[in-house]
């Protein structure tokens, strides 16, 4: 399919239908831009975490061993370095022991990810009134704390793995498709 061949209306139903398809296949969570909920369903599946509701506050994830897991992405465009996460809200309530930060290029692919233990999130964000919350910046000095974790291979290798379950289940889905017409 070339998508310069479609209508504007034909490319936004077109994008409403991946993300509806994405939705139910379990992925997402909303119909809202899907960055958040993709990071979310990728860290949990990478680290066998259990997502929590969507009402739960100030966290995403649980961990078997019980801490409360924020997770945050940002896509980022080529020609654009910005690597600030959405707001953190009410960070003073520690409603979270851990953030992991998730950084995907324009295609969702993973550029880095890094797990933060909220007490660096606290030296290294800064509140902004406007938003009513921090704001971090994934970059510089908080990087190279020693106390944050990079995580890019393990969710990178993991990603790799998911892929090849999901493709695995459409051949097994083509090839019962096409046992059933044999039949």
């Amino acid at each position: 399919m070339n998508l310069a061949n479609l209508s504007i209306p034909e490319l936004l139903k077109l994008h409403a239908a991946a993300i509806d398809e994405l939705k139910n296949r379990g992925v997402l969570r909303t119909k809202n831009n899907p960055v958040g909920d993709y990071a979310e369903w990728l860290v949990s599946s990478a680290l066998n975490l259990t997502l929590t509701k969507n009402s739960a506050a100030g966290h995403d994830a649980e961990s078997s061993d019980g801490k409360k897991i924020q997770i945050k992405g940002r896509r980022i465009a080529e020609n654009s370095g910005a690597r600030q996460l959405g707001v953190i809200r009410n960070l003073e309530k520690n409603d979270f022991d851990e953030l992991i930060a998730v950084i995907f290029n324009e295609a969702y692919e993973i550029i880095e990810a890094y797990l933060i233990p909220h007490s660096v999130i606290s030296e290294f964000s800064s509140y902004r009134a406007h938003v009513n919350g921090h704001i971090l910046q994934l970059r510089g000095a908080l990087l190279l704390d020693k106390r944050v974790l990079n995580i890019s291979a393990k969710l990178i290798s993991s990603n790799n793995a998911l892929k090849s379950l999901v493709s695995l289940s459409e051949t097994d889905e083509a090839d019962s498709l096409t046992e059933r017409r044999l039949t």
